[in-house]
């Protein structure tokens, strides 16, 4: 998982509430499946970088058995941190598809429905800018042009990807405004 995506779901995920660090790389997973799983090498050394930035704080709880655990709580600075990486992602946030859904799994949180339906206009329009995986001449190739049956399949997938896609956007953007 990039150090960016690990931030964003970091304070999103206690931007949902408090939870003690095993709990979070559990929810990570949840979120990011066995595909982008985190390890404990990156992901205790985020939140020791959030910390020290003071968007994250630590206090300790009593656990379920003899043992007292740590929880993690998102900081004033950190909710507004959070807030901003919702209103304001970076363009790579918007254009990668993997990153973007990160960002969609919080969205929610950003209160303003106006900045929500910002957020999602950006991506609709990153989608409607032509675009392909594969060019001849300078203009991108539609599937029925490729012989490749694996290339022409990736057209395929991601043609209905994105026309399921920006109909959902077109929809919600609706909803929001």
């Amino acid at each position: 998982m990039a150090s960016g995506d690990l931030t964003l779901s970091i304070l999103g995920l206690l931007g949902e509430g408090p939870m003690h660090g095993y709990e979070l790389k559990s929810r990570i997973l949840e979120l990011s499946g066995h595909l982008r799983a985190v390890s404990d090498g990156a992901l205790y050394p985020a939140i020791s970088r959030l910390e020290k930035a003071g968007l994250v704080e630590r206090h300790e709880e009593e656990g379920a058995g003899a043992a007292r655990r740590q929880v993690l709580t998102l900081t004033a600075k950190g909710r507004r941190e959070l807030l901003r990486r919702l209103a304001e992602p970076a363009d790579l946030d918007i254009s990668d598809q993997t990153r973007f859904f990160g960002l969609l799994t919080f969205l929610s949180q950003l209160p303003d429905r106006a900045a929500q339906a910002g957020v999602l206009r950006r991506r609709l329009d990153f989608l409607e800018t032509p675009a392909g995986f594969f060019y001849q001449d300078g203009r991108p190739l539609r599937a029925e042009e490729v012989s490749d049956p694996f290339r022409q399949g990736m057209l395929l997938v991601a043609r209905a990807t994105g026309t399921a896609e920006k109909q959902w956007l077109r929809q919600t953007i609706k909803s929001l405004d």
